[in-house]
This record gives structure tokens, sequence and C-alpha cells, in this order.
């Protein structure tokens, strides 16, 4: 039985609503609500034994204290044990902070140590002045850290965790049979134990696995119920595409990979069928997704049926009309554009011909689900870079099927490969082909760091490289949380390097151009008219021109891992040897340390993306951060991936054997998820 949040003490609407943001909308909601890490004040630390970078609390004697003004003003105090000293750093502090800090007094402080401009220091710790001939007791359980929102406050969430224990606590239900549970304590236990945890709980790491299985299961079954699902949707099935599909391959200027082929017959198998194909297409950069989007277009357009492919730009959406536009029209085939930038005439005429049936095949952006665009038979939608849009994009571009009776046929692209561990949790609705070989003539990009320091150097190397006859482009990456900075950094880039290259012909690409300004430079480029393009990271996805065979990228420590990867892509697209220079602010801290060693030792995608996944999680590979939807409350993929074989064992048995189990476990952890399951 479910019981509001206002039930409990201390919880009025103003905090109902903002636990709300968390996902706690009832009393047993509280339960699940789980801390992220704990702090240890179940002991005193040494001053002498302190680490850097770990939290500790620390009792000792206050031995001086002052203000200290410099760029910023401070409070410090120094403290003093039986055998080290530490100083305690306030930034903000009043005067009767100031006054009760006092020379001999005895105080308690805990926080993070880290080293300060006279050694060991605390800034902001915790603190309590005491009696030393009576201090009070140490805590005897580990201290949670929930995740938390504005205007939520720790202790808050340790008050209502604690009555959420007292009262839901004894009547939680028991959702995987005990048969599946030898290796892990009861749930209640398990509950009980992660919120609560002694000090000495050797179980804390089977409690976790206890309650990450059952989050993964959620996950994988809400899937595996949905793929069950699709099979009774309808879809249009097509015919076979032998008479059409095999002459277009064979009059291409180039041979397909096997890797290819074999794609394009897992899809064409899937088009026949009458019920509609979810496939995720992954293929490292450069391997040839586009063209096997193109074959399943093609296959649709001859059928007499719409296909649609939405890419995440304007510039991509634009040069996948143009490639498309050159390889069907020798067929007789048109390939419409559907932009937000196009003129409004010419967008009501492609929205018309959608409309009546007479364009079959439409390439866009987000404007390809806007309310104004109907399609006459759409049968196939394409998404590219899928990890670019919100999930309720993709959904929305679903929804456009044939008068919603049936449902499109789905292809679903990425150059981000998804690592197994990813895949068999958010995607495991979907039918996966893998592009595993590039064509032939392809060569390793090189890859090197240079600190930004060394910029005079790499505009030599640059001004060398077009002397050679070739091009290179030079990125300019988001520097702050704006995108007219974003721009305006672009532009005193492209301006820079005019100045420092005169002789040269250099472009400028950022998001504030309009679509026609990006094409035209972009065809300046492509033709060869320019020698360098400067960009931001507009340019990340599907740019391609054979000649660029440098790569600059400003500022790589703030990237992800995959981003650079696909940026990198954007040279060695031709048999001409390639470089990517990263150049980084020093100093550089260890993850972004860690980060360009990956992409300077590795042009393997599959690699990036595993090592992506440990560094920053799940979310910026699958694109729902820019969605607000948090992925996973409790379960942690890189820590927990060795669960996944567990997950795909036991949930077969659950939808055979318990099936009145699964609806109670999915609702149990994604309350709201289903609406956009069916979309990956």
């Amino acid at each position: 039985m479910s019981e509001p949040l206002t039930t409990l003490r201390g919880v009025g609407p103003q905090l109902s609503k903002r636990l709300q943001k968390l996902g706690i909308q009832q009393v047993s909601d509280l339960l699940f609500h789980l801390p992220l890490r704990y702090q240890d004040r179940t002991q005193l630390t040494l001053i002498s034994n302190l680490q850097p970078g770990s939290s500790a609390l620390v009792e000792g004697v206050i031995t001086g204290c002052g203000i200290r003004f410099g760029k910023r003003r401070s409070l410090l105090c120094t403290i003093e044990d039986e055998n080290g000293t530490l100083t305690f750093r306030l930034f903000h502090f009043n005067k009767g902070q100031q006054a009760a800090l006092q020379q001999g007094r005895s105080i308690r402080c805990f926080g993070e140590i880290r080293h300060g401009p006279s050694g060991l220091e605390m800034v902001h710790p915790e603190y309590e002045l005491i009696d030393p001939t009576q201090p009070p007791p140490l805590e005897r359980e580990l201290t949670p850290v929930y995740p938390t929102t504005e205007g939520v406050r720790q202790r808050t969430l340790f008050s209502l965790t604690t009555q959420a224990l007292e009262r839901a606590l004894p009547s939680i239900t028991e959702l995987l049979p005990e048969s599946m549970l030898a290796s892990w304590p009861p749930l209640p236990q398990a509950l009980q134990n992660l919120h609560r945890p002694d000090s000495a709980d050797q179980n804390l790491p089977q409690c976790r696995e206890r309650i990450a299985i059952e989050e993964l299961l959620a996950h994988h079954l809400s899937l595996q119920t949905l793929r069950h699902l699709r099979k009774h949707e309808h879809a249009t099935a097509l015919p076979p595409p032998d008479a059409h599909i095999e002459p277009f391959i064979q009059h291409l200027p180039f041979a397909l990979t096997d890797a290819q082929r074999r794609v394009i017959d897992e899809i064409t198998h899937d088009l026949q069928q009458p019920h509609p194909m979810q496939r995720l297409l992954q293929g490292d950069v450069g391997s040839g997704k586009t063209l096997v989007a193109l074959c399943a277009a093609l296959h649709t357009a001859q059928s007499g049926k719409q296909a649609a492919l939405m890419a995440p730009t304007e510039l991509l959406a634009t040069q996948h009309h143009k490639n498309l536009s050159t390889l069907l029209r020798p067929m007789g085939i048109e390939v419409g554009l559907l932009v937000s930038g196009m003129d409004r005439a010419e967008r009501t005429n492609t929205e018309q011909q959608l409309n009546e049936g007479a364009l079959l095949i439409v390439v866009g952006t987000h404007a390809l689900f806007q309310s104004s665009v109907h399609f006459k038979s759409l049968t196939l939608a394409i998404i590219d870079e899928q990890h670019r849009f919100g999930v309720d994009q993709r959904y929305a571009l679903q929804q456009k099927g044939e008068n919603g009776t049936y449902t499109p046929h789905q292809l679903v692209m990425t150059a981000t490969p998804i690592p197994r561990t990813l895949a068999m949790t958010f995607y495991a609705d979907l039918d996966s082909s893998i592009i595993d070989e590039l064509p032939p003539g392809r060569t390793p990009v090189q890859t090197v760091t240079i600190p930004d320091s060394r910029r005079n150097d790499v505009v030599q190397r640059v001004h060398a490289n077009c002397l050679q006859g070739r091009q290179a482009y030079w990125v300019c990456p988001l520097i702050e949380e704006s995108e007219s900075l974003q721009c305006e950094a672009a532009t005193d880039q492209a301006q820079w390097l005019q100045a420092q290259l005169p002789e040269l012909k250099i472009g400028l690409v950022h998001g504030r151009l309009s679509a026609v300004e990006k094409e035209a430079v972009m065809s300046a480029f492509h033709q060869g008219v320019l020698q360098i393009l400067v960009a931001t990271t507009v340019i990340e996805v599907g740019v391609d021109v054979p000649n660029a065979s440098l790569m600059i990228i400003e500022n790589a420590e703030r990237l992800g891992l995959s981003q650079l990867h696909q940026l990198r892509g954007r040279v060695g697209r031709g048999a001409t040897a390639s470089s990517c220079v990263l150049m980084y602010k020093a100093p550089l801290g260890k993850i972004a340390t860690e980060r360009l060693q990956t992409i300077r030792n590795s042009n393997d995608g599959f690699e990036i993306a595993r090592k992506d996944l440990e560094i920053r999680g799940p979310g910026e590979l699958l694109g729902r951060r820019q969605t607000g939807d948090q992925l996973l409350r409790f379960a942690d993929l890189s820590r927990d991936q060795h669960l996944i074989p567990v997950v795909e064992k036991i949930a077969p048995i659950l939808l055979r054997e318990h099936f009145q189990s699964v609806n109670k476990l999915i609702q149990r952890w994604i309350p709201n998820g289903n609406k956009y399951r069916s979309i990956g």
C-alpha cells in the first residue's frame, strides 16, 4: 500500500515537490533512494596519518586563527594533535565563528584532505567545538551520502529514510524467487544495511549487488517485454529487393565490404517482415553506415513507400542529402530535404510532396517530426547518430507512420559503438548489426598530444601540410556553456590564423551560421578552395573531405573520448597518411590525462567507447543526459558489469515462470519508463 510523502514528519507541499525531482513520489520510494557513498565518522584519524584526497574525522587543539587576505579572503585556523598539524580554512565566515574559534579550544572536524600552501588542509569542513574532558561519542554507523537536489539537505534525507525504514521496510515485497538469490541477502536486509551500514559490515558489497541486480533486471525485462509486444504490431512488409538493390551496388565506384553486405542482408530480411524492424546499426567512424542505410531507403522507395533519414545537425543533413541525391539521381529518385533553416516556400513544397506521397525519400533534422509534417506512407525511419537525439524526439518521428495504422520500420545508427554491457541493459529491445571492418585503403590516424604553449609549432605544422596541397581542420570546442561564446572563440581563432598564415584561404563554420552559409563554406572546403576550416564541434559527425589530412583540436581535455574519436574521424578518409593533434591546457587532471592517453594509443572505436563508459558513465553514449532522464538510480554499469550475464540468465526464467512479478519489478524501478521504451 502506497503512502504519500506528506504523512512523514517534516514533509510539506514544498519539500514534497522537491523530492519528486529525485523520483521520490511516496514513502516506499525512499527505500530505493540509496546512498552514493559513505563517510566514516566512526573513528578518529591522527593528523600524521591523513592522506590527500580522502575524507577523515580529526580532533585537536586550535593553536592559531586569523584572517588571510589575498584573491579571496579566508579564515585560517591551525589545529594540532599529539603528532601533527593541519590547516582549517573557511572562505565564508562571520564574526561569531571567528570569535568562537579561539586559540586553545578543542575542536573535532570532518572533511576532505587536500594539499594547501603550507601543508595539508581542510576547506569548509564540518566542525564542532568540544570539551576534551567529555568528548561527544563517535558515530556507530557509517554516514550515508545521498543523491540530492537543490533545497534538500543530507540531514533531511537521513531523517526521511529513517522514517521510511521504520514504516515501509516491514511490508516491502520480495519480487525475485528465493532460488535466484542464493548469493545475496534478502531485499529488506540489503536495504537496511545499505541505508544504515555498521562500520564493520562485511556484507555491503553483497547488499549492493542484490539491489543492482534487481534494477538491471527491471531495465532488461522492460525491453524484453516491449520486444515481445512489437512482434504483434503491424508494419508494411516490403517485397524482396533483389531487382533493384544489386544493380545499384554494382554501379557504385567502389566495392562494398563483406560486413556491409552482411548487414544489408540482415536489414532487407527485416523489411520483408509484417512486424516493425527495430535494428541498431553500429559501425566505427568511416565504416560505411550511410551507404547501408541508403540501400534500405532505396528498397523502401522502389516499393512505393516513404523513408526518412533524421540527422542531428543541418550540416550533416545537408551533406547526406547531397550524397544521396548524387547516388540516386541516375535511378530517377528524388531526395527531399527538410531543415529549419530552409526558405518557407521551399519547406512548404517539401511538406506537400511528403503528404501527397510524391516524395519517397527525405533527409532532415528534428524538423521532420514537427506537427506540420505529414507522410502518406512512412515505412522506414532511419536515425543517424542516435545519441545526439533526445528519446522523445526519436519517439515523435516513429509516431508518423501510415495514419497510425502501421508502425514504421526503424534503423538506429551510431558511430559511437555501444559496449556490450550498455547494449544488454539499454538496447535489449533492438536487434544489433555491426559493421566491423573499414573499407580498404583507410590508414590509421596518428594522434599526438601537445600543450597549447606550443601553439606556434602547431601553426607551422598546419602551414607545411597545406603547402603540400592537403587541407586541415582546426576545431574550437565548447569553452563555456554558451553557444555565442563558442562561436566567438572560433571566430577569433579564424582571424588569428589568417593573420599568421595570410597566404592561405581559411573558412569558418559554427552553429550560428545559416544553413546556406554553412553549406557554402563546406562546399568551398570540399572543392579545395579553402585550405583550412576553423569550426566548432558542429563538424563532429558525417563531414567527409578525403583531402583533409590534419585535424587540430583545441582544449581537447574538455571533450569526452567518443567525441574526440568522432572529430578525429574527419581525417584519414583518403589514402594519404593523416594526423590528429590534441592541444591541451596544462596542468592536466588525472581523468583528462587518462582520456588523452587512451585516444592517443587507440583507433578502435569499441575500446574507446568502453573506456568512455568507464570514465564518464552511460549518459553521453545513450543520449539520455539531454532529456533530463536519470539512467540508473543505483546500479553502475562499470562496477556491476559482471552481473549482466546473471541478468541474461534469470530474465527468461522470470518471464516464463514468474510473469506476475515482472510488471511489478519494472514499475518499482522505471515507473514512467515504458512511454519511450519502444525506441531504445
